[in-house]
């Protein structure tokens, strides 16, 4: 049984956050462990409140799961402060945590905000050059960059940015784009790939970016090779999508209970 961490907030609306990881995780076939960074109160509508978990207690969690149930891949969504940052970073170093996919959440499907502002800028120096994947949308590419990002080309340059910031590999997605096309770019190892997908008619588009850096976690954790594991987690979410159950009067969530890609063959890992 391979094992999978999550370091992120827990969502009460259950479409993204933890519940959404640990959703994904199960559908991989991975064995989801956690560490609560914030609580959220919200649903398809929007944030009505959140609150970060103290320091002290993040710091507990990551070193409680990490010495006993160490994971083979890993993932952070939403950290709330500054201060979760810098544990968050020092934990992944002090317990040599591997396969780390960051997705920088700072901003709810809804609009609300997520992140302390001064929290964005220790995520770009303390955290991406940790990371094996980073998964920026449109927006937290901008904030990550301190520049516009907004088009494809701009995507593929943020993304090369974020790799020369450290990162192994950047997958800035682009559900934001304008346009009948959605258009996610990956880059890695000096090449670029765009995954190019036509836009679904709907409003069930919440926990999209924490599904997407889980299914890609999972992947890492059964040894898949990265670019791989970007691919089945990019056709994952697409899958999702198509087939969300139309929850809430909102940003409804996905159908998480979509197939996820055939377990690869575990010998010699």
């Amino acid at each position: 049984m391979r094992i999978a961490l999550t370091i992120a907030g827990s969502d009460s609306g259950g479409g993204a956050g933890i519940q959404a990881d640990l959703k994904t995780f199960h559908q991989f076939g991975v064995f989801g462990t956690t560490v609560l960074t914030a609580v959220t109160a919200q649903n398809t509508r929007g944030v009505q409140g959140w609150q970060a978990v103290p320091v002290d207690l993040v710091i507990r969690q990551l070193d409680a799961v990490a010495g006993d149930l160490p994971p083979l891949a890993m993932k952070t969504g939403m950290l709330a402060s500054g201060e979760i940052v810098e544990a968050v970073a020092a934990g992944i170093v002090r317990h040599r945590l591997p396969n780390y996919v960051l997705d920088p959440v700072m901003v709810a499907t809804s609009g609300d905000r997520l992140l302390h502002a001064d929290a964005a800028r220790l995520i770009a120096q303390r955290l991406v050059p940790l990371a094996t994947l980073v998964t920026p949308n449109l927006d937290e590419a901008t904030i990550l960059l301190e520049e516009e990002v907004s088009t494809a080309d701009q995507m593929a340059r943020a993304a090369a940015a974020l790799v020369k910031l450290g990162a192994r590999a950047a997958l800035v997605t682009g559900g934001h784009l304008a346009g009948d096309e959605v258009v996610d770019v990956f880059v890695a190892d000096g090449a670029t790939r765009r995954f190019a997908h036509p836009r679904l008619d709907t409003a069930s588009t919440h926990g999209t970016g924490c599904t997407l850096s889980a299914a890609v976690t999972a992947g890492l954790a059964h040894g898949r090779p990265l670019p791989e594991a970007v691919a089945d987690g990019v056709a994952f979410v697409q899958r999702a999508l198509a087939a969300a159950p139309g929850l809430g009067s909102g940003h409804g969530p996905l159908n998480h209970f979509v197939p996820a890609p055939p377990r690869p063959p575990t010998e010699g890992l």
